[in-house]
């Protein structure tokens, strides 16, 4: 009996900064084994550097930065297959990657569905979490507990979902954005991403939206692709994009006059620490550290 055919699928790809990575990852898709059409949308968020026009790909150029949601959003624009692959521009993927994704995903649809995403160095980059809670975040903001987090305890007191491990298949609350598989008519159903959302956060928001309409998220541990990440924008810059999406995040769904308590004493308690280590001899500045995550936190997105 020969297999069913895979379903279409387009393929939205958002571009910023160096265009090697996601000229690589367009390659890739180009020579991809044993799948059915497959519609390919690059999104030029006004990069300063632009995606060169290419054969065979839908080049979208967006005139303002508008960050990740954004740039998705005008690339799904264009979606003419009922199935949505969001991949960040620089993954690296097999020669059979979507065919692999869309047969292990099918038993499961309609569903989010993102496979295993590892770094260069083969470390699982923890893409099944729990949906957000000021206790995760207090955990993550607290550096006295960095020391511990490669213990599976401080994991799950981040978010991860620990149970998500290679060769895993399980339902989680949301998966993280860097390859998302999603059907393309309840995308657009709950209006694609929120457009308010810069970076960070904008996956899991959507996700929350699709779980009122039934559509769970799946963590797929027997397909795997990696990750380079973080390359395009210095620390600062994305820890501040980081604190601004949980605080609208809070704002949809949760309180965000809690969370900024809660992490307003975080950083008290990472001061007292890190004027003790600087007491010791470390090479930092409390006040300084103070400083700079209480301005995180006063800042209006």
């Amino acid at each position: 009996m020969s297999e069913e055919p895979m379903t279409p699928v387009t393929v939205v790809v958002p571009h910023y900064g160096d265009p090697r990575p996601a000229f690589a990852l367009i390659k890739a898709l180009q020579v991809q084994e044993g799948t059915g059409a497959l519609q390919l949308v690059v999104v030029d968020d006004c990069s300063p550097v632009p995606f060169p026009d290419t054969a065979g790909v839908a080049v979208v150029r967006r005139p303002v930065n508008g960050g990740f949601g954004s740039a998705v959003n005008s690339g799904a624009a264009l979606a003419e297959h009922p199935l949505l692959l969001i991949l960040n521009s620089d993954l690296e993927i097999s020669p059979t990657f979507v065919a692999d994704l869309l047969r292990a995903a099918a038993p499961w649809q309609p569903a989010v569905v993102s496979p295993q995403v590892l770094g260069h160095n083969g470390v699982p980059q923890w893409v099944g979490r729990h949906f957000p809670a000021v206790r995760h975040q207090v955990t993550e903001w607290l550096t006295p507990l960095a020391r511990w987090r490669h213990l599976t305890l401080l994991h799950e007191m981040v978010g991860h979902d620990t149970r998500c491990v290679d060769g895993a298949v399980v339902p989680v609350d949301w998966v993280m954005g860097a390859a998302m598989l999603v059907p393309t008519g309840e995308f657009r159903a709950v209006g694609g991403f929120d457009e308010k959302f810069f970076m960070n956060s904008e996956e899991v928001d959507l996700q929350r939206r699709l779980r009122d309409r039934g559509v769970p998220s799946v963590f797929i541990g027997t397909v795997a692709v990696t990750h380079e990440g973080g390359g395009s924008s210095d620390s600062t810059r994305r820890r501040q994009w980081l604190v601004d999406s949980r605080k609208l995040y809070a704002e949809k769904w949760g309180n965000p006059r809690i969370l900024r308590i809660a992490l307003g004493l975080a950083s008290a308690i990472n001061f007292w620490v890190n004027l003790v280590r600087q007491a010791a001899g470390r090479d930092l500045h409390a006040v300084e550290i103070f400083r700079r995550e209480w301005g995180y936190l006063r800042r209006n997105h």
